[in-house]
């Protein structure tokens, strides 16, 4: 299992990443965190914003596709996209993630 991350400034827009995401059966779960406070350089200031974290779990064989629907979808210029793979996993839940997960998006 993989757990993806991104961050948007709109509530609106993180709810169409996680709806398109489920929708095409690219993720298991999508889980969304916010508001919260990203501090970064951009071109050349330090930037503060308000933003939204998107969390995908999904299985290894949907990643490239998913990265694909994101980046198409995505408001920002750079969008942040962050993949980390899951080191444990309970039986239950991947028992569930396999069972809600196909092997090809449609």
């Amino acid at each position: 299992m993989l757990i993806a991350f991104t961050t948007v400034a709109e509530r609106s827009d993180a709810d169409l990443l996680a709806t398109k995401a489920i929708g095409h059966h690219l993720a298991v779960c999508v889980q969304i965190d916010g508001p919260i406070t990203s501090i970064y350089p951009w071109q050349g200031k330090i930037e503060r914003s308000e933003e939204f974290r998107v969390m995908f779990k999904l299985m290894p064989g949907q990643a490239a596709h998913l990265e694909s629907l994101i980046m198409s979808l995505h408001p920002y210029e750079t969008p942040e996209w962050i993949v980390l793979p899951v080191e444990a996993v309970g039986e239950k839940y991947l028992s569930w993630a396999l069972a809600n997960s196909i092997s090809s998006p449609l």
